[in-house]
């Protein structure tokens, strides 16, 4: 795959621009030109090499040649992960940091917050009813927002559900923007930091008692690796990144009901109640249709790889979207085909909508599969509790949008519960 003869460089003497105007095809549409799955370019006027593709993967998720300290830049740090939190981190330290959220994963915990997504999807049934139309990624937002706070222990009051949604998506939509939609992610990722970070304040001088065990007590009492208890700030943000992920499912719930509307003959499998192709339809969702972009790291040291070196220092970018659509991995990549995941043998370097590796001890994200079984959720939800309309809309997404998302957010009409 590496070898220094097929190692292109990009022509152009920046590629920012182009990254903005392509999005998810970036790094897709050279790899195509240069018939490479590894090139450089310059971004932001920096030495950038992108790469994609199986081993790619595997070489990137490598943690004694790749480090995560420097790679994520300041803009995506304001808006999406909050300053040195702990996509930020490497070796000892992540390792610590990462079982923290792993902890928040046990089955217990998630049997909890599946029967509270269920619950939240339910309860919006008769508003919906009465509504003449509701679009689904905006209940989404609001339906997993309340369902995460109350799992994690974060007091929600009801008139603030919605911009508090609103907030979590916006931090999300600012990832790969400049101007308006930046500007509103950061404001949003400031108040969000300021509300959470005051709930840590009161856990932790008395005035709010949090359930031990939940998300909220544990970040409010974290030791780090030296012992010392985590700054509120450090609590906040990583609070946030546990509730911002379980929100941000919105996205695959408005795709998964996209693709049952572009796609009806997996309705109708869905409908015959078959548990393995949910399963196979839910992850199908997951390659199919973009979510994340890209990741970065930075290269640890010095290394060469069939006579191509890899220098200390230099910022490295995976596509995330390019290898789930890897003709050398899939079959007609393209395609939205479930079936496909028959075949999979499950592979950490090849699948990789939220990240690559092993989520125990790499920077892939720990709750993947909460995501898949949210989703499978939300599906039985819209197929077989409610029947609507799908009204005329534009239900179009741009592929140089990051990240994207139907136009419409998908428009549902007529909603009622189905009969049994």
């Amino acid at each position: 795959m590496l070898t220094k003869e097929h190692v292109a460089k990009d022509k152009s003497l920046d590629s920012s621009l182009h990254l903005l105007k392509e999005g998810y095809l970036f790094i897709e549409n050279r790899v195509d030109k240069y018939h490479s799955n590894l090139f450089e370019t310059h971004l932001l006027g920096e030495k950038v090499i992108c790469m994609t593709g199986e081993e790619a993967t595997k070489l990137f998720y490598d943690q004694e040649r790749f480090q995560r300290k420097g790679a994520a830049s300041k803009r995506v740090q304001k808006t999406l992960f909050g300053q040195n939190a702990i996509q930020t981190m490497d070796g000892e330290a992540h390792a610590h940091r990462k079982q923290l959220f792993m902890s928040l994963i046990n089955p217990l915990h998630k049997k909890k917050l599946f029967e509270l997504v269920m619950e939240k999807w339910e309860d919006s049934i008769e508003k919906w009813r009465v509504s003449r139309k509701v679009v689904l990624f905006d209940e989404a937002n609001e339906i997993l927002c309340q369902a995460a706070c109350q799992w994690s222990g974060v007091p929600l009051y009801e008139s603030e559900i919605k911009k508090r949604a609103e907030d979590f998506s916006s931090m999300v939509d600012a990832f790969g923007a400049v101007g308006p939609r930046y500007w509103k992610g950061k404001m949003a990722r400031f108040r969000t930091e300021e509300w959470i970070r005051g709930v840590v304040e009161d856990v932790r001088f008395g005035r709010l008692e949090a359930e031990e065990g939940s998300a909220l007590y544990a970040m409010a009492f974290y030791r780090e690796l030296d012992g010392s208890q985590m700054d509120i700030q450090m609590a906040a943000i990583e609070l946030i990144n546990v509730l911002r992920p379980i929100v941000a499912i919105s996205t695959f719930i408005t795709f998964a009901a996209l693709a049952l509307y572009d796609y009806p003959e997996c309705k109708e499998k869905l409908l015959s109640g078959d548990s393995s192709y949910l399963e196979m339809f839910v992850q199908e969702v997951r390659r199919y249709y973009p979510f994340a972009p890209l990741l970065s790291a930075r290269v640890r040291k010095d290394f060469i790889l069939n006579e191509y070196q890899f220098k200390i220092g230099t910022l490295v970018l995976l596509d995330m979207y390019g290898t789930n659509h890897d003709p050398q991995i899939w079959k007609r990549p393209y395609e939205f085909y479930p079936e496909r995941f028959k075949e999979w043998k499950g592979s950490l370097f090849d699948f990789i909508p939220q990240g690559g590796g092993d989520p125990e001890k790499t920077h892939r994200c720990p709750g993947e599969d909460v995501t898949v079984e949210i989703m499978k959720i939300s599906l039985d939800f819209i197929i077989n509790r409610i029947e609507f309309d799908v009204p005329e809309q534009n239900l179009s997404y741009s592929l140089g949008r990051m990240p994207t998302l139907p136009e419409s957010g998908f428009i549902m009409s007529n909603i009622k519960r189905k009969l049994r």
